[in-house]
């Protein structure tokens, strides 16, 4: 298989490394955490410009027809920057809903001023009870006249501090799975904000008898549309990590060959170059799944699910490791907040929880190894 990157490949990733080294310092990283929450950042408007918001959907509803390669280079790029803006939050998975479910009209309305950049959004799928079960939720939809209500809750909805509106899976009345438009300022929607340990912004949600119009429900059996877009999402993952594994194992390697113990570099000492080795090796690993994963997105269902699981699992524990070896070899500064290679530890610890970690992938990658094989 050819795994070179076309000539288009080649310039976007120049161009998104550029973009990271000159607009992603760690003080103008800092500066977008400090930021109000709700307040786009300037980076966010420069991805409009280069049409970075338009790359992973399709022509038909106004993107420029990327593929999973483009989504990966891109996040693979962000991971590297280790960007705080929410690409993978507040416009891949829900844009890709919209852009699955939505009709012209609902399209036009939320999806193309997110592509334009104009505001975010935020997909609320998880629930305290579901674990990472997207299809097992309690949150309720039912039918008021002409109206929705929603009643319910969602836990760890990262970016909804800054989404114009949230995408809400809920349980009809005849057992489907509906999913919702929800403006941000609806009556009835209270948020818990918070910040998770890798720095991103996240709420819990409370409906309370959310009121809403009929055009507010996207569809009423989208769990395949859900299962499609959860997948993308932790292709994207896959890719991001690697991105910032790649940072954590340079910056870890500079530090041996910079700090000295007894006159001689730390890297001349073969124990720390085999764990440097074993960071290396796990990094390339999670490099190839992350392509497997980048590549499987087009595939039926079941073998989609069964490679993604298998990808996400390995990429999870992969980048725990290298972030457990990071801090190692930094020592006791590698835990404090000026070395800026936890904030790279904190982010890789996370990417195994978000969108289901290692443990749940790995049971569907058991309960479906018969199946698939």
């Amino acid at each position: 298989m050819d795994f070179s990157l076309t000539d288009e490949q080649r310039m976007l990733t120049d161009t998104l490394d550029r973009l990271m080294a000159d607009r992603v310092t760690p003080e103008q990283r800092r500066a977008m955490l400090e930021a109000p929450a709700g307040e786009h950042s300037a980076l966010w408007q420069t991805f409009a410009e280069l049409g970075l918001l338009h790359m992973p959907f399709a022509e038909k509803v106004g993107g420029l027809g990327g593929d999973g390669t483009d989504l990966m280079l891109i996040m693979q790029a962000l991971g590297r920057g280790l960007v705080p803006d929410a690409y993978l939050a507040g416009l891949v998975l829900p844009g890709d809903l919209l852009a699955r479910l939505g009709d012209t009209g609902q399209r036009e309305r939320w999806l193309a001023p997110l592509l334009e950049g104009e505001h975010q959004l935020a997909l609320a799928w998880q629930e305290n009870d579901a674990r990472y079960d997207a299809h097992g939720i309690a949150t309720a939809a039912r039918r008021d006249g002409a109206r929705w209500v929603l009643e319910g809750g969602k836990q760890l909805v990262l970016n909804a501090a800054s989404a114009a509106a949230l995408l809400v899976t809920a349980r009809l009345d005849d057992g489907g799975l509906g999913l919702f438009v929800v403006p941000a300022d609806a009556t009835g929607l209270s948020r818990r904000d918070y910040r998770t340990i890798d720095d991103q912004s996240a709420s819990d949600l409370t409906l309370d008898a959310v009121s809403l119009s009929d055009d507010a429900c996207l569809g009423r059996d989208v769990a395949q549309a859900l299962d499609a877009s959860l997948a993308l999402g932790r292709a994207a993952l896959c890719a991001e990590a690697v991105g910032a594994m790649e940072v954590a194992c340079e910056q870890t390697l500079d530090y041996l060959k910079e700090r000295q113990q007894f006159g001689t570099p730390l890297s001349a000492f073969q124990s720390l170059q085999h764990r440097m080795v074993d960071m290396h090796l796990h990094l390339e690993q999670a490099r190839s799944m992350a392509i497997l994963a980048a590549a499987s997105l087009d595939r039926p269902a079941a073998a989609r699910d069964y490679r993604l699981a298998a990808a996400k699992a390995y990429c999870g524990e992969a980048a725990r490791f290298v972030a457990e070896q990071a801090i190692q070899l930094h020592g006791g500064m590698g835990m404090t907040d000026e070395c800026y290679v936890s904030h790279y530890a904190k982010r890789l610890v996370m990417f195994d929880h978000y969108l289901g970690d290692a443990d749940h992938h790995l049971e569907h990658v058991s309960d479906h190894l018969v199946d698939v094989v």
